[in-house]
């Protein structure tokens, strides 16, 4: 299941799309059109930049912007960086597992699959697709 985290950070980059004319937009800006708690998106732009989907400045005429341009952000990498692994068990998500049944496990097929599918849907829509 996609988060709260994941989903405001969606918006944000679709905000920011939207209303960011290359220059820098307030978080309060952001926040009250699309109903998000101030403080909640901090959290989050925080680790938007340090994942270097945007950048941020402080102090008059400060705000966040995006580094790319929105076709060149995908939907999986948006979700992946505030989300984790987008895995459907434990022993895909983490390569550090070693799972005794790997070699006898009738289900890893399907769930590798599923994982397949579910990293090219999000990594094959961009931002703009949402637009």
């Amino acid at each position: 299941m996609i988060s709260t985290k994941g989903r405001y950070a969606l918006r944000v980059m679709l905000d920011l799309a939207q209303n960011g004319n290359d220059g820098y937009t307030p978080l309060k800006d952001i926040a009250e059109r699309q109903d998000i708690s101030k403080k909640y998106l901090e959290i989050i732009v925080k680790d938007m930049v340090s994942g270097g989907l945007l950048k941020g400045a402080s102090g008059k005429g400060g705000g966040y912007k995006m580094c790319r341009k929105p076709e060149e952000y995908t939907v999986g990498e948006i979700l992946e960086l505030m989300e984790g692994p987008l895995s459907s068990v434990a022993c895909l998500a983490d390569k550090n597992i070693d799972c005794p049944r790997k070699d006898k496990c009738q289900t890893l097929p399907m769930w590798e699959e599923y994982d397949h599918m579910v990293h090219d849907f999000f990594y094959e829509k961009k931002l703009s697709d949402l637009l």
